[in-house]
């Protein structure tokens, strides 16, 4: 999410080692049901303990923003429920934390060269494993990462 008052963004390229999706079920006294015990990923140093789940558009709750025209991100316990009982969206993944960025923080990075805006789509995020979404993020692009430089240009 992007707006004047800041950014917010998700890492979902590092797997928490000691944390599945049972054990937050657990911690928010939910039976998980139908839920898979799956990978959680390390979503970014600002407010650890919350989940944000990055899935498909075709389940929406309270507070759900949409991501591109591929997919959508919620916060609200309703999606744990809902993928407990097997109501869920059809593809789903879910993050503690994310990355935050004051207003105009982000932008001046990017101008800086700090980050690339490449493009998301459901099969980067949900078919590609976490360990090569960098990577393939490039390469959609047409870009070999191996020939990037540390360092940018001004001509």
């Amino acid at each position: 999410a992007h707006s004047e008052d800041g950014a917010l963004g998700i890492d979902i390229g590092h797997v928490h080692t000691g944390i599945r999706l049972h054990d937050i079920y657990d911690q928010v006294e939910i039976d998980p049901g139908a839920a898979p015990d799956c990978d959680v990923y390390i979503g970014g140093p600002v407010e650890t303990g919350r989940g944000f789940f990055l899935h498909t558009p075709d389940w929406q709750g309270d507070g759900t923003i949409a991501v591109g025209d591929w997919g959508a991100l919620s916060t609200s316990q309703a999606i744990l429920h809902a993928i407990a009982e097997g109501q869920g969206p059809r593809r789903w993944l879910i993050a503690l934390g994310y990355a935050g960025w004051g207003p105009h923080q982000l932008d001046g990075e990017m101008q800086r060269n700090g980050w690339y805006p490449a493009k998301a789509n459901e099969t980067l995020v949900f078919d590609t494993p976490a360990a090569e979404r960098w990577t393939a993020c490039w390469r959609a692009e047409g870009i070999d990462p191996s020939l990037l430089s540390a360092s940018g240009g001004t001509a």
